[in-house]
């Protein structure tokens, strides 16, 4: 078993930047993947970056591509999403996600965290 907590939402006002994070624990995590997906409201949640844990790879949806970095920090048990140039668009809630390989399908991930909510908003 996987335990994902996520924190690090808010509120923002457009343009600005965000760096929520994902704590992990349980079971060896070296072998996994992982990822963040959000889900605004009243819309599907959808698939943003992704980091194996070794760090060595990484996936990221063209919706962001240019504002949003994946990263994992050395030693720690965590995985952060850096959000910049912040859009109204991009307010939702947040979820990290682990499984065995980075891919855009929910159903490939094993563990999911309840979420942090970022809204972007003047």
């Amino acid at each position: 078993q996987v335990q994902l907590v996520e924190s690090g939402g808010g509120l923002v006002p457009p343009g600005g930047s965000l760096r929520p994070s994902c704590a992990a624990s349980g079971r060896p995590l070296r072998r996994l993947a992982m990822a963040w997906f959000r889900q605004p409201p009243g819309k599907e949640r959808e698939f943003v970056p992704g980091i194996t844990w070794a760090g060595c790879a990484t996936g990221v949806a063209e919706s962001v591509k240019g504002g949003f970095t994946v990263s994992r920090a050395s030693g720690k048990n965590e995985v952060y999403l850096q959000m910049n140039s912040l859009k109204p668009e991009d307010t939702a809630l947040y979820y990290c996600a682990a499984g065995r390989a980075i891919t855009s399908q929910q159903k490939e991930y094993d563990y999911w965290g309840q979420g942090t909510q970022v809204t972007v908003s003047s």
